[in-house]
């Protein structure tokens, strides 16, 4: 069973006032969105807006959900609002990066308390990435929160997944509560071959998927992705005033490296050098804004940078060596240009780099975000930034056709 709601109907007390998404907070997004110079609208209503507005139905219920630092009620954390409303909260769930968001990408979270409310929180990743039948014993309902940025090796929606797996697998319900998609005005990027499925893409979808996160769990549902083909009872609270056109800068960083609205952007493009043996920046003020190395000539670069360790990036590449590469977060690059993957970034770095035969790391892990073997292939060969896009066109006219079977809001082409 699926079900979609839009919108409570809620009893409108005298200047009743929603929070919008761009509540501020702690840890917010920095720098960027000004100097882009684009105007943040204020009037989206996020889901968990919406549901906490009519909690009636969740009354009965016990309760875990699947949140991080994202996972706001306007100023409040999901976990604090669901408590204050006296509902049933039993267990937390936290993904990559932890239930507080400080941790390395692939560093490994344990189980812990939490300190202010004593409810457990149960780590999903690792090796313990899909719930077990003894963690979802008891529970009626898990909520899942997290703010998605569209992009397939972001691994958010592969936790999805596995929620959605296990709990139709134990008869728990689901209920996403959904949030814009800062990238949801583009789809771009290869269709991901299956032999090639992981953590960082488990799905055949592109790179760029251009859906919200409630959008792509009717997709993942709705095209019987999960173990044989079991679908989950799914309820996604939809946002109210968003569309796919609209611009959206996110009021918290949805994890440790996405500090900013023009590295959200960049991301989908410049996350490829962790496949490589160029720096993306981690360590820096800027990751995935700037990229570079130390072997890499100074004379055909613009900018160089030292990775150090700090909270987010405890092991940055190259710590304390002086990278040289480039800066795109020193107005080469602005939100407004930002119109999809750009593979000139990568194609750059590999004619730099003296030694190419080494520039792809031995692990396969530039494979694994690729989504196959076709784009090293394609690079090494000599192929142009745009003659590989256009091998690309066919599978995204296909994925595009099946994707508006999902939407839950107006489609930006």
């Amino acid at each position: 069973m699926i079900k979609v709601v839009s919108k409570y109907w809620i009893i409108i007390i005298a200047n009743l006032l929603f929070y919008s998404c761009s509540a501020q907070n702690s840890e917010k997004i920095t720098g960027n969105s000004v100097e882009l110079e684009l105007e943040q609208e204020a009037d989206i209503v996020c889901g968990a807006e919406l549901l906490l507005g009519s909690t009636k139905e969740l009354k009965a219920k016990k309760i875990a959900v699947m949140v991080n630092p994202s996972s706001l009620v306007g100023e409040k954390h999901l976990v604090d609002a669901l408590l204050e409303a006296d509902l049933d909260l039993v267990k937390i769930f936290a993904p990559e990066h932890g239930f507080r968001g400080l941790a390395d990408a692939g560093e490994k979270v344990e189980n812990e308390l939490d300190t202010k409310t004593g409810l457990a929180i149960v780590s999903l990743y690792g090796k313990h990435k899909k719930p077990s039948a003894e963690d979802l014993k008891g529970i009626d309902l898990v909520i899942f929160d997290l703010q998605d940025v569209g992009v397939r090796f972001y691994t958010y929606i592969s936790s999805l997944h596995y929620i959605m797996e296990a709990c139709a697998e134990q008869g728990v319900n689901v209920m996403v509560l959904d949030r814009p998609n800062p990238n949801g005005n583009r789809v771009d990027g290869n269709i991901l071959n299956m032999n090639f499925s992981s953590f960082v893409g488990m799905h055949p979808v592109p790179i760029l998927h251009g859906m919200t996160i409630g959008e792509y769990a009717l997709m993942i549902n709705g095209e019987h992705w999960l173990a044989n083909g079991v679908q989950c009872n799914l309820e996604v609270i939809a946002c109210q005033n968003y569309d796919h056109n609209r611009f959206y800068s996110l009021p918290v960083r949805p994890s440790p490296n996405l500090s900013s609205d023009l590295a959200i952007q960049l991301y989908p493009s410049t996350c490829f050098f962790e496949g490589t043996v160029i720096s993306e920046g981690r360590g820096t003020d800027f990751p995935f804004q700037v990229f570079g190395a130390p072997n890499i000539d100074p004379k055909m670069t613009t900018f160089s940078f030292v990775p150090k360790s700090k909270e987010g990036a405890k092991y940055p590449k190259f710590e304390n060596q002086k990278c040289f590469g480039f800066n795109l977060a020193e107005g080469q690059n602005s939100f407004s240009e930002v119109k999809g993957i750009n593979l000139e970034y990568l194609i750059t770095m590999y004619n730099l780099y003296p030694n190419q035969d080494k520039f792809f790391l031995e692990n396969g892990f530039f494979d694994l975000l690729a989504g196959g073997t076709k784009l090293r292939e394609d690079i090494v060969s000599g192929m142009s930034a745009e003659q590989i896009k256009q091998t690309w066109e066919e599978e995204l006219l296909e994925f595009k056709a099946k994707r508006k079977k999902y939407l839950l809001y107006t489609d930006f082409e």
